[in-house]
């Protein structure tokens, strides 16, 4: 049996590695990377505890790798090569015997995976007729229910769209998101002199939010309620009220981050599962090197940056796969 993979190794704390024992600073591997300083010390920390060993000698100026550290980084350029390798794999996927693909994507992702996405799709197909849709995942789940559309990639719903294929993607734990500095310390009952910031009911993660509510017969009153991931955000930053959220939609409302303080989500904790879904009738390993690619966008745009921003998220906001 392989061994399982090291808990807290990342590809973007081999990438680190790798570039500061090019530069031997942390400030030009930050910059490098674009990165900040700290979180360049966080991932190497991380790196560190994972493997058990120290791989930097920080008493050096320029730093300089450890034995452990020498030893090491050839076998993460070997590992680097290979993932950086299989980025390009798809472009060597023969899909000229397709007359026609369509795939739909979360909003989620519209502003950094799904453009990476259509790209090194549209770089492997030369004679299909590429279809390519974003909206929100109950809207998404009813196409390729409808069979509108070859795959998609959302949110999973409480019951899979009828014949199809669910590859997963990434584990998105639902969390609390309030106002910059605002006291939780009480639990939910410190927010009750402001709104609950409700997600349309009509969306996977306002139905899953509401069943959690209920469960825990917490009963806010019902003033908001929207499918607007921004405006959410802009209103938590605002201070004018509070909302459940996901690391995911969280970091997609990045400009109004400055304002918002993320924490667990007290109780039960809950998680939605972004996944690719196929419709059943399609065969061979496109649908496959498609969630691959998926896993390692997410990974470079999401997964890696929301864990350097809140680590105590630990393995709940993880690639699955």
């Amino acid at each position: 049996m392989a061994a399982p993979l090291l808990k807290g190794l990342t590809l973007r704390g081999l990438e680190v590695f790798e570039t500061l024992a090019r530069t031997g600073s942390v400030a030009a591997t930050a910059s490098d990377l674009g990165m900040s300083a700290p979180a360049v010390s966080q991932q190497l920390k991380n790196l560190d505890a994972a493997l058990g060993v120290e791989l930097i000698d920080h008493s050096r100026r320029p730093m300089i790798l450890t034995p452990a550290g020498r030893l090491f980084l050839g076998q993460a350029q070997t590992a680097l090569r290979a993932l950086r390798a299989g980025q390009r794999d798809l472009t060597a996927l023969d899909l000229t015997d397709l007359s026609a693909l369509s795939l739909g994507v979360i909003e989620d992702f519209e502003n950094e995976v799904t453009p990476n996405l259509a790209q090194r799709l549209a770089e492997a197909m030369s004679q299909c007729a590429f279809t390519l849709k974003t909206g929100a995942s109950h809207a998404l789940q009813a196409q390729i229910a409808n069979r509108d559309l070859d795959m998609v990639i959302c949110a999973a719903g409480m019951s899979e769209p009828p014949d199809t294929v669910a590859l997963p993607l990434l584990s998105d734990p639902y969390i609390l998101a309030v106002p910059k500095g605002r006291d939780v310390s009480g639990g939910l009952a410190d927010l009750y002199d402001l709104p609950l910031l409700r997600r349309d009911l009509d969306q996977v993660m306002g139905q899953q939010i509401e069943a959690w509510l209920e469960a825990g017969n917490i009963v806010p009153p019902k003033r908001f309620e929207m499918d607007s991931n921004q405006s959410i955000s802009a209103l938590v930053a605002a201070g004018s009220g509070w909302t459940i959220t996901t690391p995911l939609s969280l970091l997609r409302g990045g400009r109004f981050a400055g304002g918002i303080d993320a924490h667990p989500l007290p109780g039960r904790p809950i998680s939605r599962k972004i996944v690719l879904y196929v419709t059943a009738g399609w065969s061979g390993d496109i649908p496959a090197r498609i969630a691959e690619l998926s896993r390692e966008l997410i990974g470079v745009h999401f997964a890696d940056p929301g864990l350097e921003q809140m680590p105590w998220l630990g393995d709940s906001f993880q690639i699955l796969g």
